[in-house]
Order: structure tokens, then C-alpha cells, then sequence
């Protein structure tokens, strides 16, 4: 029999709006499993391409069979802006309030959040229902804001994080988490010893069906008869791009392999300026999602870094990761993320130590010179892994098992 499960999270998105879609893929699958799906999610957030029309104090809308209730927050810049943290407690604010007389009764309450204010209602919403209370954690808040950030433990906003997540996983009746080491923060760093359920992004078969070619001006871009080495996605700090970049130009002699660097963000100007003269570099603005696989057939070997933090250690969870693995090209892996990395389980690339520029060259060089057949058969590895392993379809039937235990 179906059950009625409600997602909370303040950067739900959708493949309409845009950036986040783990709770909508997750959802999607669900529905078409039987089950009732509300995602109680904000009307705006800083990667929305698209957004929602909210009158009012909220909205309800109906994509794809999911019911979305949109409530509204105020808008903000970008994502250091400090009206984000005032969207947060709107948001969390609202949840106290909620049109219950509109809804169907959860027999589960996800909590999914970013920062982990949003607990407190979606555990006291749990508790009158009679609903069970499940804790997703994609990011480790406030861990990831205090090693990205600097933030220090006696901030009080880290302090209160602190306390909302513990709150959560004190009285979660299950634990899900994308990072496949998140039991070790819990032991180590919570003094919790808490069994978690490990279940990571993935991709979605259909969309995946349905790709669009690149626009022509986009494809006359991009360098022919050349060994492409490319990543798309956000130009960000911690992606760690100024390694990649430094790569090219430790190969720049070499014209037979061009670095293409696809997407924007608040790093990429900087990268252009520093980089923008390299003979062997591409920058190349962002594109549809559904023309990534079009933009990664062209690509030779598919590049992915972070930053080198201690808290990746507990693992990531990288929507791109699971893309270029669908396309069959080799992963080049510049993340330090602890043990059991997909690209282990998959053996599906090479890995080698975060921000090394230096290894980044070898490594290029290291696939530049291997036979054909064996690139040809890492891609392939990690095609099949992620069908075997990593589509909604089978992710939302291990999280459906938690619905029954």
C-alpha cells in the first residue's frame, strides 16, 4: 500500500526550476511506485533558473504527479549574501504554519535540509501525525561551513547548526546520507554511534534518452582532432578549477591534448584573466542540462576536483560525477574522499591527491598513452556501474525499503 511522504527542504528544485533535483528525482520515482509525494520546499533560491509563481503566503503546484507547496522567502543574492541565513528562518518559520487542511497526512517526514534550522518543525510535524521522522543529510552542516568558511565553534549561528543537528540525529527514526563515510562523522566528530542508510545521487534514465545536440556555435568551439580533457559544471572554489588550469599550462607545450573547462560561476573571470592566453585552454560558457552528454561524447576523458578538506573524507556525492559515468569516458579524480570512492568501486578512472596540479598532468599524460581499448573499457565500467547501481529507479527502491523497516 502507498504511503504518503513529505520531503522538507528550502532548495528543492525541480528539472524546471532548476538546481536542487535530488528531492524531485527521488520523488518522481516514488510516484510512480504508488506513493502520495508532497515537497515542502522555498519559492527562491540562488540556482533556480526558473522560478515558481507563489501568491500569496504560498502556492501549491502539481509537477510530474509530485504535489509542491512553494512557500515564500524572500529573495537574496548570491550565496554569500546574508539575506540567505533571514531566508533560512522564514522558511523555517513558515513550516509552523502550514495550509494542513490542504494536505494529505504523511505517514513520513523527510527532512532535507542545507542548514539544518528546519528540523525542529518538520520533527514536531512528525510527532503529530505519528508520522516517522527521517534525517537526510547531503552536506555536513555546519562541518562544511566551518572548513570552507572558517567559521569557528563559538560562532552562534555554527553553534545553534550544531545543536539542530544533533537535535535530528538524536531522533531520527532513519539516517540517510549521499557521503558513503558519513557513519565516521557521526562516531568521530558526534560521539554518536548511529547506523545511517547510504544513498547517493544518481542519474535519471529518461532524461538521459532524451538528450539535445549542442548548439552549433557551441560545438565550432570546441577543439578538433585533439585529446580533450574536460569538465563541466560550476566554476567554484571548491572545485578546485585553478589545478586543472594550472594542469594546462604545465602541458601547454604539448599540442596534441586541450584542456575545455565548461560552465560558469564567481571563479571563472579569474581563471579567464590568469589563464585566458594558455594556446591549449577553452572556456566555454554554460549550457542546457540536457545537452551535457552531447558536450561529454566530445571529451576524451572527464576531469572532477575538490578542494583538499578534511571534509570530504566522508564522502561526495557530485551530480556530475554520476553524468560523466553514463557517458563511458574515463574520470580523471582529483578528490580526496576517503575509502570506498565510486570510482574505486566502479574502476572506472584514475585518482590522484586534491589540488596537485602536477599529478593532474601525469595523470592526463598517463591516459594520453594508454591504448585505446583500456580507456575504452574504464568508460565502460562506469557506464555499467552507474546502471547497476546508481539510477533513481533503483535508488528510490532502497530508499523504499526504509519506509517498511
Amino acid at each position: 500500500m502507498g504511503k504518503t511522504i513529505w520531503f522538507i527542504n528550502d532548495y528543492a528544485g525541480s528539472r524546471y526550476h532548476g538546481m536542487e533535483f535530488r528531492n524531485y528525482y527521488f520523488a518522481k520515482e516514488l510516484v510512480n511506485r504508488g506513493h502520495k509525494v508532497i515537497i515542502i520546499t522555498a519559492s527562491y533560491m540562488h540556482l533556480f533558473k526558473k522560478l515558481p509563481k507563489v501568491e500569496g503566503s504560498y502556492s501549491f503546484e502539481e509537477i510530474d504527479g509530485i504535489t509542491y507547496l512553494w512557500l515564500k522567502v524572500p529573495k537574496y543574492g548570491r550565496s554569500t549574501d546574508p539575506k540567505r541565513i533571514l531566508k533560512w528562518f522564514v522558511f523555517t518559520k513558515k513550516l509552523y504554519n502550514l495550509p494542513l487542511n490542504k494536505m494529505h497526512k504523511p505517514d513520513v517526514i523527510v527532512a532535507s535540509p542545507m542548514a539544518p534550522f528546519l528540523v525542529f518543525p518538520s520533527y514536531k510535524l512528525a510527532k503529530r501525525f505519528k508520522a516517522k521522522f527521517f534525517y537526510e543529510v547531503k552536506d555536513i552542516w555546519p562541518l562544511s561551513l566551518q572548513e570552507l568558511g572558517g567559521f569557528s565553534d563559538w560562532n552562534p549561528l555554527i553553534a545553534a547548526m550544531k545543536y539542530s543537528e544533533k537535535f535530528a540525529i538524536k531522533r531520527a527514526d532513519k539516517i540517510i546520507s549521499s557521503l558513503q563515510n558519513y557513519g565516521e562523522h557521526l562516531k568521530n566528530n558526534l560521539n554518536i554511534d548511529k547506523e545511517f542508510k547510504w544513498i547517493c545521487n544518481g542519474i535519471d534514465e529518461e532524461e538521459m534518452q532524451n538528450i539535445e545536440p549542442l548548439y552549433s556555435e557551441i560545438e565550432e568551439k570546441i577543439p578538433k582532432d585533439k585529446f580533450i580533457i574536460g569538465y563541466t559544471g560550476t566554476i567554484g572554489i571548491a572545485n578546485s578549477l585553478d589545478t586543472f588550469c594550472k594542469a594546462a599550462k604545465l602541458l601547454n607545450n604539448n599540442k596534441n591534448i586541450a584542456f575545455v573547462l565548461v560552465g560558469d560561476g564567481k571563479e571563472k573571470k579569474k581563471l579567464v584573466k590568469i589563464y585566458g592566453e594558455l594556446d591549449n585552454i577553452y572556456f566555454i560558457d554554460a549550457i542546457p542540462k540536457q545537452q551535457v552528454q552531447s558536450m561529454l561524447k566530445l571529451f576524451d576523458v572527464c576531469y572532477i576536483g575538490l578542494k583538499k578538506e578534511n571534509l570530504f573524507k566522508y564522502g561526495v556525492s557530485p551530480n556530475k560525477l554520476f553524468d560523466y559515468m553514463y557517458s563511458a569516458k574515463p574520470i580523471l579524480y582529483s578528490i580526496e574522499s576517503g575509502k570506498n570512492s565510486i570510482i574505486e568501486l566502479a574502476k572506472c578512472g584514475i585518482t590522484i591527491n586534491a589540488e596537485e596540479s602536477r599529478a593532474v598532468a601525469d595523470a592526463v599524460l598517463e591516459l594520453f598513452d594508454m591504448p585505446l581499448n583500456d580507456r575504452y573499457k574504464m568508460g565502460e565500467n562506469g557506464r555499467r556501474y552507474v546502471l547497476e547501481h546508481f539510477t533513481y529507479k533503483n535508488l528510490a527502491k532502497e530508499f523504499e525499503k526504509l519506509l517498511e523497516g
